[in-house]
Order: structure tokens, then C-alpha cells, then sequence
């Protein structure tokens, strides 16, 4: 499995050892997994037959409904061999509950590892990591495991609180944060509002998760223009899923989320269910490699996104995923324009008086799609708000959505229920 030179090999080496690694772990599923021989017996597959990521096209689709309703026929090993259990966030639908062995836990500490020195982490540096490690959260584990197996030193502050964040970074001087990049703008704000430096601080580096920093073209989407503009840092996307258990990160060029190609098979996916050419929007469909409690074959994760195949010039070799389009059941049509709710974010992620929001989508009576923003703001000049808003809007996505406002509290309340540990910004009505 730790194999971080296989990144740099010419792609048909790449794709040779897939093909070998595809092998082993088809044959561990049908040697361990109930849910998968029920589905090699039931679609009468031959598993000794799936030879190349070719043969891939001949099996289903592991979908989030099968998760949910035969987690436990997912296990490929027994309960006494699970030292950790973990749940998805929730974000869509129900959380899925996800085992990891020892072996596993290995695997996320070297996922990790390859990727926070493909941000150009070593031994030395020292990261504040403001995400939790609690609640059943598998990043904030994984990303803890990874700065120990890289021999960096890490600060567990947690996620919110920007004035223990700030009295953190001033007492132990960490170079580098993680954190969602969303609440950088609260960082800068509460420095701001209290006089601190942010600007001549010890931070010199910045991994956000849950949020894309980039457009399609690469270049930094409104959110990162924003935190660049205030605070010159670097700034590194990653993109990940407890699901995967597999993180492809950024590299000092900002091209695209790297692949580590001896822990996970990525095939892009269009409307036909066939695979798409290299450049074009489809699903992001994976198979976990590696991973021995729950691994997965072709899950759909829902996400809309290309692969870029040239090389990189960090000098790896391996595709670079694209900063993600958006989630395939959120997509929207308003008046003619398809969009997704990761544009609408950005554009009100940027406003500077919006304090929180939420995206509605209904279907209207005509059967198309209406969408409203609900905004938290402390001002009162609403009218001359819902202008500007609408002006930012057809600027950036050619058209706008309604605009109305309600308490911030209120929404914040929605935004984040008891126990939920992402915020929900789009309600889908439809």
C-alpha cells in the first residue's frame, strides 16, 4: 500500500499496477464481503474475470442507499478486529456508519501523510488544526494520524472560537491551519475587530476542507480572491469523503487535487453511466483500495467534477481531480441557466454585511425550479441589499435567485442543529 513514488511514474505504469491492485482487492471482496459476493452471485459476475479498470464497466454501482440499508453486510472482518467507528456527516441524507481496523487507521495516517507533504509539510513545521476530532469524525482523526506518521507537530484547537484560535497561533506559533476556508473571513474579522496582525503572524499556509478555493480554470474562486486579498498566504484545497477515505491534495501549483493511485481507483462517470472523456464533467465514481473492514466497489459519491491528465509541474505524474462543480442531485436550472448551490456560496461568501445564509430550491407551479437565498444580516437598508445582491448574482452566474431575510439567529439555528458537524447551507424542496 505505501507506495508515495507511484505518483511520479509514467501513466501506463500508473496504470498497470491499478490494474494489479484492482485484482487483489476484487478477489478480497469476494472472499470477505457479504454485500459484494450477494452481488457477483445476483448480476452472475465472474470476479477472476475483472483483470483491468476496463472490466470495471460490467459491475454496478455501490450507491449510499446500499450503505444505509446493509451497512453491516459491508464488514469484511470481524467485530474484534474493529478499533474505531466512525459516521458520515450527514450532509444529504442519513449518516453511514463506517468501521476501521488497525490496518485501516494505518492507511489514513499515510493518506494524510503523502498528502500534507504534497502541501509541502515536513518535520519541523507544526499545524493548528481547527477541525474536531470527536463525534465520530473521520477527517479530524485522519488528519491528526497523518501529522504524527509525517513527524510534524500538531495543536488540536477544534473548530470555531477565533479568540482561543488567535491566542493559540500567538502562543505556540503553528506556520500552518486547516480548517474550513469559510472561517478564515471570521478569523480576519475577529483580528481586525481587536487589533491583531494577522498579516505579520507565524501562519504561512492555509488547508482548507469542505469548501472549494478554486475555480475551474484553477484560478481562486471569490472566496479565496477574498481571503488572498486580506491575508497572503498560501492556500491549498483538498477534496475528500469519509467514504474514500482517500484525500487528493493540492500542490504549491494549485492545479487540481493530486491522486494517490495505490489507494484508490477514480472513474468520472456521465449521464449514460458510462465513462467520459478525460476533461469532462461527470460523478466522481470510486473503488477503495487498501482498506480492509469496508471496502468499496464503484460507489457513486455524488460528486461533480473532471480529471486533468497532464503532468503536474511538482513533477508528479498521476491525474489531478478539478476543484468540484457541485453535488449531481443538487443541480439546478433557474431561467434556462444550469448552476449548482457551490456558485450561489461563493458569490454571498464574498458580501461582507451577509452574516449567514441558507439556499432554498422549490419547484414553482410551473414545474421549474425556484430558488431563494434567506440571508442573516445586521443591516437595515434592505432594499438597496436585494439590488446589490442581485447585481453580484447575473455578474458572476447570469442570473439571480430571490433574496429575502430573516433572523441571523434563526438562521444559524438552521444551519446547524444539535449534533450535525457540518452547517447545512441548501434546503432542496423540489
Amino acid at each position: 500500500m505505501n507506495y508515495p513514488e507511484i505518483e511520479f511514474q509514467p501513466r501506463d505504469v500508473i496504470r498497470k499496477y491499478q490494474d494489479g491492485r484492482l485484482q487483489e482487492a476484487v478477489a478480497y471482496l469476494a472472499a470477505k464481503s457479504p454485500f459484494y459476493q450477494r452481488l457477483f452471485r445476483e448480476n452472475h459476475i465472474d470476479p477472476n474475470k475483472i483483470r483491468t479498470l476496463d472490466d470495471l464497466t460490467c459491475v454496478p454501482f455501490t450507491e449510499k442507499k446500499d450503505l444505509q440499508q446493509h451497512n453491516h453486510d459491508f464488514m469484511c472482518v470481524p467485530r474484534d478486529k474493529i478499533i474505531d467507528y466512525i459516521t458520515t456527516s450527514g450532509t444529504l441524507s442519513d449518516p453511514v456508519t463506517f468501521a476501521c481496523s488497525e490496518k485501516d487507521l494505518q492507511r489514513l495516517a499515510y493518506n494524510e501523510k503523502i498528502s500534507f507533504m504534497c502541501a509541502g509539510l515536513a518535520p519541523g513545521n507544526v499545524l493548528q488544526l481547527m477541525t474536531t476530532i470527536d463525534k465520530r469524525f473521520m477527517a479530524g482523526l485522519a488528519y491528526f494520524l497523518g501529522i504524527r506518521a509525517l513527524g510534524a507537530g500538531i495543536v488540536r484547537v477544534g473548530n470555531g472560537i477565533p479568540e482561543l484560535q488567535w491566542d493559540t497561533i500567538k502562543r505556540i506559533e503553528p506556520d500552518a491551519i486547516m480548517c474550513v476556508p469559510s472561517f478564515i473571513l471570521k478569523l480576519i474579522s475577529y483580528a481586525e475587530e481587536h487589533g491583531i496582525d494577522y498579516r505579520n503572524c507565524s501562519v504561512k499556509k492555509i488547508i482548507g476542507i469542505g469548501e472549494g478555493l478554486r475555480d475551474q480554470d484553477f484560478n481562486l474562486n471569490l472566496l479565496g480572491q477574498k481571503i488572498k486579498e486580506k491575508w497572503d498566504v498560501q492556500l491549498f484545497a483538498t477534496y475528500s469523503s469519509t467514504e474514500m477515505g482517500t484525500t487528493f491534495p493540492e500542490c504549491p501549483f494549485g492545479c487540481g487535487g493530486h491522486h494517490h493511485p495505490e489507494l484508490i481507483i477514480v472513474e468520472i462517470i456521465g449521464d449514460d453511466d458510462r465513462p467520459v472523456p478525460d476533461g469532462e464533467v461527470g460523478e466522481v465514481v470510486v473503488t477503495t483500495l487498501g482498506v480492509e473492514a469496508m471496502p468499496l466497489l464503484r460507489f457513486r459519491t455524488g460528486d461533480m467534477a473532471c480529471i486533468h491528465t497532464e503532468p503536474c509541474r511538482c513533477g508528479r505524474q498521476s491525474f489531478r481531480i478539478s476543484p468540484l462543480v457541485g453535488r449531481k442531485n443538487q443541480m439546478i436550472k433557474l431561467k434556462g441557466t444550469t448552476l449548482y448551490p457551490a456558485a450561489i456560496f461563493d458569490v454571498l461568501d464574498n458580501v461582507s454585511y451577509v452574516e449567514n445564509y441558507i439556499v432554498v430550491a422549490e419547484s414553482n407551479e410551473i414545474g421549474t425550479d425556484k430558488v431563494t437565498a434567506v440571508i442573516g444580516t445586521r443591516r437595515e437598508d434592505r432594499d438597496e441589499m436585494v439590488k446589490d445582491l442581485k447585481d453580484r448574482f447575473r455578474a458572476h452566474l447570469r442570473v439571480a435567485p430571490d433574496v429575502r431575510f430573516d433572523d441571523i439567529d434563526a438562521i444559524r439555528r438552521i444551519q446547524m442543529p444539535e449534533a450535525r458537524r457540518k452547517p447545512t447551507k441548501f434546503i432542496d424542496k423540489r
